[in-house]
């Protein structure tokens, strides 16, 4: 057995099956996982029960995680051995790892000889464990003398680095989850915690439930379901959060809320703000952000704690990319803080301000030195003798001064020619970066692009010159550190699969090879064995920092399991909660208030362009789904790509639900469907950010191929923490008049069912709009190993009917060019049906179907197919055009409960006949269904219908 953290059961160790500890790859919460393997193959996964940030809780994602594991996915997506394009638009051919890494180092000592070591950069991943963050930080900074080593943190948590350094002195999250329990009122802002954090979100649910006095305040342009939640619900207008924190303070110092002891003897600069705020009246503020008057004067109460009688009640804020991903990101999170230092809300039980992290290991990036302006252990590049520190401890005569470049930074220099080498590794810049154009530009004109990855399905592949492959969860070994400073180790469970390396293990492999051209004849600077003896390094250089752990091992971490810095030596555990002795890591031991004046959005909205885009997760899915979008079960919440508007706004426009709209803003356009949302305000619009040109593309008016969501937004960023506006791009709305459409679906083989979606994405650009997804029968969780099956759903528009030849190609890919398929076409017209029915058994069912130039059948066959309905009625009626069914159907509905394939009319059906108030209709509906019993990421959608679904009157 392998594992840490303690013994498991007996019952547990029984049968041929190997158990390993590791953590989840998903987001910053950092829930370990015990994964079951039988040989090489990863068979199971579960939460384990002793690790402190779940106690055995997971999310949809993490419960599937060995799923998409399978071997018969990894053939079809992963990359698996290295692989080079001659020409940037030819097919790669595969190279052997010694040879791939000759040209690599090749390339890049040929730009550094000639142009300097600004000329390359590298850009690294939040998903990246500790140990390959270091070794990339080492030879960007080390051994070639750049600073041009960013993350994509940088597009996540970089404002909320920004915030605390500007006001704690240090980029150290004060508090931990276990807060959540003491806390009597949490303050959400910018923050979806419900689906991006599900399974802290359950912890808040259960301190909820244990303690009803508990005040929950969300804050959020979007009525979400953590809005839901909420006892008071502030429906901000977007980019105004630095006026909200500024009125709210205002309110505070009038009515005598906040605490004058805590700020005098705690605290620096207060003077400012106070004069800052003077002029941020309620009556500004209210009209400015869109809310109520009174609803300010309530958030500021329950903030402040000064409901009743006695001592203060603690705040807890937790928020997230609503607060970050900003132009002004640092000011918001500044601001936030701000209130908890006005207010003494810091440094005890149940109060602070907490940011969630967004990727699982972007608080170890930060660690470690892995963006452009820092060096490791929270040093900074600015500060000489953080410099001298690093040097000395690599051995080097000095590290270069000059601040890096920045991701956004990164990619517009490359698209000036200013960065002739890209180095790009676990992640996916064209998908997840904003303003697409300039990206694409930036690969195409690099003179070497690198991509080290472990999926060859990634957007960013396609445009590489060397393609490096990476092991990924379940194969890594090292570490992480979640949202509340918690390290997690990472084992392995199974052997890597083909040629794939661990990332650390490809950069010292490169590093040695550079070395030998750059300083040849010297003593190697990355004489590393194996992960743990890069850790070592990593944690002498934390020695006497604000995150020292220099009491803490991989033996202690195998024994005690996962520990919170700072963990000094002689210290028995890490520190739960930071700044209780009110001591701050500033010179005079002072936290400072920050007077940071309200900035406008870097692209507010105006006649040309007059909607608010926004941009945020879907429940059960993961950055640029290279993961998450192998499993179709993980698509039955929320199927395909769609643009959110508010009712009233479809209504004024003439747009039904899905409708396919233009959406522009000054960067780009693409195309999608529109549906009307009361989540969504007035002059607002939502697309989820995993929507890059893996699953929705198309060709523009002037043939270029569509890019996904971020051909919208703006690489406008904070001066400060250089994190772009991913939350707003100003938009304007048009319907499309696209009269020819097409719909196709089919159930395929597991071991080719990607492999056919990767094809038919080469076919999107050939339409106006395409967009192309899996599905799956979404089988219970727990026989999805026997029974699930896979299938792909290809949708497109345009101006007139595509050539035959182009269906065609569509239909064989889908298995519709058999002699057993039914057939209508008539090209004068542009109309084509095409279905396959096959025999199990005593049925007959649906098992593929397209259908060209009039789709409105697909209300009726589509239900038909996805639902596995019985389809021996039907024969030739397959082939009738209209939206009525010839045969009656009944449509399952839209899946709800991913885990037991609970659907909402169910739901709604079973809620109206439970009776008692809501917590009792919702423990009869979860008693009855099942639903929200397992994972629990469905529990606020239920909690919504509960509301929202009335219980029939009987006489």
């Amino acid at each position: 057995m392998r594992s840490g953290g303690g013994p498991l059961s007996e019952e547990e160790e029984k049968g041929a099956r190997q158990l390993t500890r590791s953590t989840c790859p998903y987001c910053g919460v950092g829930c370990g996982v015990i994964i079951e393997t039988e040989g090489s193959q990863i068979t199971g996964v579960r939460g384990d029960p002793l690790h402190p940030a779940n106690f055995g809780k997971l999310c949809t994602k993490g419960q599937t995680l060995h799923l998409t594991a399978a071997p018969a996915l990894a053939q079809q997506t992963r990359l698996l051995q290295p692989m080079q394009r001659l020409q940037r638009s030819a097919a790669p051919e595969a190279l052997a790892w010694n040879a791939a890494l000759d040209l690599a180092s090749e390339r890049f000592a040929s730009v550094i000889q000639r142009h300097g070591p600004d000329a390359v950069g590298f850009y690294i991943s939040g998903q990246l464990l500790t140990e390959d963050y270091y070794a990339f930080n080492k030879l960007a900074k080390g051994l070639i003398g750049t600073n041009n080593v960013d993350t994509n943190s940088r597009l996540c948590m970089s404002s909320a680095v920004a915030g605390y350094k500007a006001t704690l002195g240090a980029d150290a999250p004060p508090a931990c989850y276990d807060d959540v329990n003491h806390a009597q009122c949490l303050f959400f802002v910018g923050s979806n915690a419900a689906f991006a954090h599900p399974v802290l979100f359950r912890r808040i649910e259960a301190a909820k439930q244990a303690n009803p006095a508990m005040k929950v305040i969300v804050a959020d342009p979007r009525r979400t379901d953590t809005a839901g939640f909420a006892d008071l619900y502030l429906p901000l207008q977007p980019g105004s959060d630095v006026l909200l924190f500024h009125g709210l303070l205002h309110i505070m110092l009038w009515e005598g809320w906040t605490d004058a002891a805590y700020i005098a003897n705690h605290t620096s600069g207060f003077d400012a703000l106070k004069a800052l705020v003077r002029d941020h009246t309620p009556e500004r503020v209210a009209q400015a952000c869109g809310l109520q008057q009174e609803d300010l004067f309530t958030a500021a109460r329950w903030f402040a704690g000064v409901e009743g009688q006695g001592a203060r009640r603690p705040t807890l804020s937790l928020y997230c990319q609503g607060l970050n991903q900003s132009s002004s990101g640092t000011a918001k999170n500044a601001t936030l803080i701000n209130l908890h230092l006005a207010t003494g809300q810091i440094g005890k039980p149940g109060a602070g301000p907490f940011s969630l992290t967004g990727q699982p290991n972007a608080m170890g990036g930060r660690e470690v030195g892995g963006l452009a302006n820092l060096l490791s252990a929270h040093r900074d590049l600015s500060n000489p003798q953080h410099r001298a520190e690093v040097a000395a401890l690599w051995g080097l005569p000095s590290v270069p001064e000059e601040p890096g470049l920045s991701a956004v930074e990164l990619f517009q220099a490359a698209a000036d020619g200013q960065v002739k080498a890209l180095w790009i590794a676990c992640t996916n810049p064209a998908q997840s970066m904003p303003d697409q154009a300039t990206v694409r530009r930036a690969l195409q004109r690099a003179e070497f692009v690198v991509v080290q990855e472990a999926y060859a399905s990634a957007a960013t592949c396609d445009h590489a010159d060397l393609l490096l492959p990476a092991t990924t969860w379940g194969e890594k070994d090292g570490t992480v550190t979640n949202s509340e400073r918690r390290i997690s180790r990472v084992r392995p469970a199974v052997p890597a699969p083909g040629q794939a390396r661990h990332d650390w293990r490809i950069v010292v492999d490169f590093a040695q090879r550079l070395e030998a051209r750059l300083r040849p004849d010297q003593p190697t600077l990355f004489p590393y064995r194996d992960a743990e003896s890069i850790w070592l390094e990593h944690r002498e250089s934390t020695r006497g920092r604000d995150l020292d752990i220099g009491g803490l091992s991989y033996a202690l971490l195998e024994q005690h399991g996962p520990q919170q810095w700072p963990f000094m030596p002689g210290d028995t555990q890490g520190r739960q909660r930071l700044y209780e002795d009110g001591v701050f890591p500033t010179p005079d031991g002072r936290a400072r208030f920050a007077a940071l004046p309200f900035v406008p959005l870097a692209e507010p909205r105006e006649s040309r362009y007059p909607f608010s885009l926004t941009t945020g997760r879907l429940r059960d899915q993961w950055h640029g789904m290279t993961r998450t979008g192998t499993l179709g079960r993980l698509f039955g919440h929320v199927a395909e790509p769609l643009v959110q508007l508010h009712p009233q706004d479809m209504e004024r426009r003439g747009l039904k639900d899905g409708d396919l709209v233009h959406i522009t803003s000054k960067r780009g356009s693409i195309l999608v469907p529109a549906w009307g949302s009361d989540e969504i305000g007035l002059s607002q619009a939502f697309v989820a950010m995993h929507w890059g040109p893996e699953y929705l593309s198309g060709r523009s008016s002037t043939g270029e191929p569509l890019a996904g969501i971020n051909a919208l937004t703006t690489s406008a960023y904070c001066p400060t923490s250089k994190q772009p506006e991913l939350k707003h791009a100003a938009v304007k709305v048009l319907k499309a008049e696209l009269p020819w459409t097409l719909l196709a679906l089919a159930w395929l083989p597991q071991h080719s069912a990607l492999a056919t979606r990767e094809a038919l994405r080469s076919l999107m650009a050939e339409f106006s709009f395409a967009s192309c997804v899996p599905f799956s029968n979404g089988v219970p969780l727990a026989e999805a190993a026997d029974r699930e099956r896979t299938g792909v759903l290809f949708r497109a528009a345009a101006h007139e009917a595509p050539e035959p030849a182009l269906i065609e190609r569509i239909e064989a890919l889908l298995g519709l060019n058999g002699t057993d398929v039914l057939r209508y076409a008539d090209k004068r017209l542009g109309q084509r049906r095409t279905a396959r029915l096959v025999r199990e058994g005593e049925l007959t069912r649906l098992d593929a179907f397209l259908l060209g130039g009039d789709t409105r059948a697909e209300v009726w066959i589509k239900p038909l197919l996805q639902d596995e309905l019985p389809a021996g009625a039907y024969g030739r009626l397959l082939l009738m055009p209209g939206a009525k069914a010839p045969v009656a159907v009944v449509a399952k509905g839209r899946q709800v409960c991913t885990c037991f394939n609970v659907t909402e009319d169910a739901i709604r059906a079973k809620l109206q006949k439970c009776e008692g108030n809501d917590d009792q209709r919702l423990t009869s509906l979860q008693a009855a269904l099942r639903c929200g019993t397992n994972c629990g990421s469905c529990v606020p959608e239920l909690k919504r219908l509960v509301r929202a679904v009335p219980a029939l009157q009987t006489a």
